[in-house]
Order: structure tokens, then C-alpha cells, then sequence
């Protein structure tokens, strides 16, 4: 097979094309136009262009996942899912995130701290925090560090009816609308009722 010719990408830094006499067009890295010798003109044997061909699909996938993680954070699972989804065999899929992860691209522990301080931020409870750090694929092994860092439960439901009320006694049946946020956020009824309390606030029973 004849390479008709080589040329840089416009849209992607460090991509190279490789357009061949059969129309295909092998997207590869600057470092595989020269592991390959490649240039216009050169017919390339069977096993050669297999072996591109092969190069240059890991070299796509790596890209797909330098592009996923480049939109937002995500943990090596899901990136893996995101891959496979995308059309990379499982293989490629391991092999870009084991790439990513050794670059530093991408940590587990780092990105089990960011989801945990997020959903504090929108008031989450602990049990609330560990629901999202299982759906999001964090390894167990990572959640109690991660976890140890969220505010105490009971300054968290203060802070959140302290943003809401501003200083305000709240009628009922806004109070009735905090209390049930709140429980939708994981926190138990008792701690509930207790920041009611701690605020001063009539109680109603369960």
C-alpha cells in the first residue's frame, strides 16, 4: 500500500494524517511518523501497515481520552466506560487510562477529594457523598480519605438554612420545604431537627 501523502492535522496539535492510496486516512502521533520512517511515496508491506493501522487506533483512543478528561474531571472507570462507548476495544481503553494515569492526567484520590468537596458545596450529607462517589466508579478503598475532609454534618445543614433564611423566622410551610431538601440531601431526621433547635426554630413531630 502506497502513502499518497503526509501532512500535519489543522485541528489537532502534534496529530499527523497519513493518507493512502485507497483512500484511508491514518491519524497518527508526531512520534509514530518517526518510529515508522514514514514519508509521501513509500509502499508499505502487510505487516507494516497492520502494524500503523494498529498504532494509529491506540493513538486515536489516547486522543479521545486526553479530549474527555480535558472537558471535565471523571475517575479512570468512567473514562474507561466513556472509551469503550466511543468504540475502543477494552484493551485500548485500559491501556489510554493507564497512560493517562501514569502522566498524572488523571488520580483517583485526587478526583475522590474534588467530587466530595463539590457535593459538600451543594450541601450533600456524608451517606449522599459515598452514593456519588460509587456512581461515579471511585474505588472504595479511596472514599474514607476523601470523606474525612467534608465539614461536620450538623455546621453543613446550619450553613444551608442559614444561606436560605438570612436571618429570616421561616412560616411553616417553608420550613416544611428546607426540611424535606435536606433529607432528599441524605441527612437523617433527627440531625434535621436538631439544627432546627440549634436555630431557635418550633419543631414539629416525625
Amino acid at each position: 500500500m502506497r502513502i499518497e501523502r503526509v501532512e500535519p492535522s489543522k485541528h489537532k496539535r502534534g496529530r499527523v494524517l497519513v493518507f493512502l492510496e485507497d483512500g484511508a486516512c491514518l491519524k497518527i502521533t508526531e512520534q509514530e511518523l518517526l518510529d515508522f520512517g514514514l514519508r509521501a511515496g513509500d509502499e508499505l508491506d502487510g505487516g507494516t501497515l497492520g502494524r500503523l493501522k494498529e498504532a494509529a487506533g491506540v493513538s486515536n483512543v489516547k486522543a479521545t481520552a486526553a479530549d474527555l478528561i480535558g472537558k471535565r474531571a471523571m475517575s479512570r472507570r468512567d473514562l474507561e466506560r466513556k472509551l469503550k462507548e466511543k468504540g475502543a476495544s477494552e484493551a485500548d481503553a485500559r491501556y489510554a487510562a493507564e497512560w493517562l494515569e501514569a502522566i498524572g492526567a488523571i488520580n483517583d484520590a485526587d478526583y475522590a477529594a474534588l467530587l466530595a468537596r463539590h457535593c459538600a458545596d451543594l450541601g450533600y450529607s456524608p451517606a449522599r457523598v459515598r452514593e456519588k462517589l460509587y456512581e461515579k466508579g471511585v474505588p472504595r478503598e479511596l472514599w474514607d480519605d476523601a470523606l474525612e475532609q467534608l465539614p461536620d454534618s450538623g455546621e453543613q445543614i446550619d450553613r444551608f438554612l442559614q444561606s436560605k433564611l438570612r436571618g429570616r423566622f421561616p412560616e411553616e410551610k417553608e420550613k416544611k420545604r428546607l426540611t424535606d431538601a435536606l433529607l432528599r440531601r441524605g441527612y437523617s431526621w433527627g440531625d434535621v431537627k436538631a439544627a432546627w433547635n440549634r436555630l431557635g426554630s418550633e419543631t414539629w413531630e416525625e
